[in-house]
Formats: structure tokens, C-alpha cells, sequence
């Protein structure tokens, strides 16, 4: 079952889940902070990107038990983008727990991101994902989100 967040009751669900998605990126990815001041600075962000851009959160529920989180908020590309576009959802995080994985709970939090967006009138939902995720990547694709753009990076030497 998905629903809406409940905050303050949600919250200390929600920490649990930022703390588990900084986990398993840090399995393939070098450069996430582990420490724990980064949960509450993040939770904080999330609130007020949430706040501030017309966001939303939902909860994934098993047997009454919070097994994973999306939030999804209000983004506004580039000139260049034509306008019918340029307004457009953003799907920036989405997690469950491993035990409530391959269950539909990450679809559903997908379905219900994007019912969000389009009760915001949006044309799209964009979502990030780390190249190496290579797990989320084909869930994404599995349901129907195509690659969009894409960042290189390079480490300078000092």
C-alpha cells in the first residue's frame, strides 16, 4: 500500500530509509558521506525542497510497516527546453528496504510519483540515478523511463 507521508510520525521511518539509500550507493559509489550529521542535513534539505518546490512524499506499507519512501518535487528546466516541458516533475529519491525488495512497493512509489506529477499538470517525470545503479536503472526502464541526459565527471589532479 502507498500513501502519503504522516509527518512527525513518518520521520524516524524516513531517516531509517535516507540512511539505507546513502548505504547501498556508497556500495558503488565513492564519494557519499556516511557520517551522521549528513541524515538530519539531508532530512532538512528534503523538507524544504519538499516546501519550497511544491513536493510530495509517499510511504510504501507491508503489513502496516513503513518499507520504503519516494519524494518527488516541482523542477523548471532550461530556456532552451520548450515550454510545455521546461515545468516537469523530478523523482529525486526513491528506496525500500531490502527485505521489501521485488514485492512492487518500488513501482508503486514510481506510480504514485507519477500520479503526483500529473496532478501538478506536468508532461514529464525526470529521475536521477547513479550510472552504476545498475539494479535501479532497469526498474526505471522496466517501467517505461528512457535515458535523458548525462554527466561525466573527472577528478583533477592537484
Amino acid at each position: 500500500m502507498i500513501r502519503e507521508a504522516r509527518l512527525p510520525q513518518d520521520e524516524p521511518a524516513i531517516l531509517s530509509f535516507i540512511t539505507g539509500l546513502q548505504d547501498y550507493e556508497a556500495g558503488f559509489e565513492s564519494d557519499r558521506r556516511r557520517d551522521p550529521e549528513f541524515v538530519v542535513e539531508h532530512w532538512r534539505e528534503v523538507q524544504h525542497r519538499c516546501a519550497e518546490k511544491h513536493g510530495a512524499m509517499f510511504i510504501a506499507e507491508e503489513g502496516g510497516e513503513a518499507v520504503g519512501w519516494a519524494f518527488a518535487y516541482e523542477e523548471h528546466g532550461e530556456l532552451f527546453i520548450k515550454e510545455p516541458e521546461r515545468r516537469h516533475g523530478f523523482l529525486a529519491e526513491l528506496f525500500v528496504v531490502p527485505a521489501a525488495r521485488g514485492k512492487g512497493h518500488g513501482r508503486a512509489l514510481m506510480a504514485a510519483c507519477e500520479g503526483w506529477s500529473k496532478g501538478r499538470e506536468h508532461k514529464l517525470l525526470i529521475v536521477g540515478v547513479l550510472a552504476h545503479n545498475s539494479r535501479a536503472i532497469r526498474a526505471y526502464e522496466g517501467a517505461g523511463y528512457a535515458p535523458y541526459t548525462m554527466f561525466l565527471r573527472r577528478y583533477l589532479e592537484p
